[in-house]
């Protein structure tokens, strides 16, 4: 029972990290540059927001972002992070879809306990490589941002991409090391067919002498 909460408790979280993980992606505001203080940044509308796909002036009532295309003149950080962030985004759909087999509601005809055990340790370790690169291209990123300019705060995109990757290491390592074995997976199963089988025991052992002289 405890191993069944445990494995739970770390897709749930897994799930909700994975949902954040997304999120950073697709958005762009990971840190706000400015060169002085944000006052003066809004008056002279110089507060940026720099982001893996757009680099964005917030001004008054303004709030105009330029794409970056150019992969040929972008920085390195730049590109190697999204590569991560978009890795980290593909990892989690087959590490969702094969933590949602092995939930406990979930029962694929006669499959051996072993078999929901080696996918549910196959997931975990999915979203547990999804979340290192969440973290290392959310701390590398606003690193190399503040070499090339002032960064004065991150955005809720870095908070977001931070929070979903500490979710998606927690729930890997609960489903990796504190869900339970084989043997656990199989449980249930063997309780039923136990189960099902024990009345008819429970009758042949009850036969009346009667009936068995006649």
């Amino acid at each position: 029972m405890v191993a069944t909460c445990l494995h739970l408790a770390g897709f749930v979280c897994s799930f909700i990290g994975w949902i954040g993980v997304v999120v950073a992606t697709a958005t762009n505001d990971w840190v706000v540059t400015c060169g002085y203080t944000i006052t003066t940044c809004r008056k002279m509308d110089e507060l940026g927001s720099k982001g893996l796909w757009a680099d964005c002036v917030m001004a008054t009532g303004l709030y105009h972002c330029k794409p970056l295309v150019d992969i040929l003149i972008l920085p390195g950080y730049v590109q190697a992070c999204r590569a991560l962030m978009i890795a980290a985004s593909v990892l989690g759909l087959p590490a969702i879809f094969l933590l949602i087999t092995v939930l406990p509601c979930i029962r694929m005809g006669h499959e051996p306990g072993a078999a929901k055990y080696r996918r549910s340790q196959l997931g975990g370790i999915l979203i547990i490589l999804l979340a290192m690169c969440g973290v290392v291209a959310t701390i590398w990123f606003p690193v190399c941002a503040h070499r090339e300019t002032t960064i004065m705060s991150f955005g809720y995109s870095l908070y977001t991409g931070w929070i979903g990757s500490a979710l998606c290491l927690f729930g890997g390592c609960v489903i990796v090391c504190c869900s339970g074995d084989a043997q656990t997976f199989g449980e249930n199963r063997f309780y039923y067919a136990s189960g099902s089988s024990s009345p008819t025991h429970a009758k042949s052992a009850h036969v009346s002498p009667d009936y068995r002289r006649v």
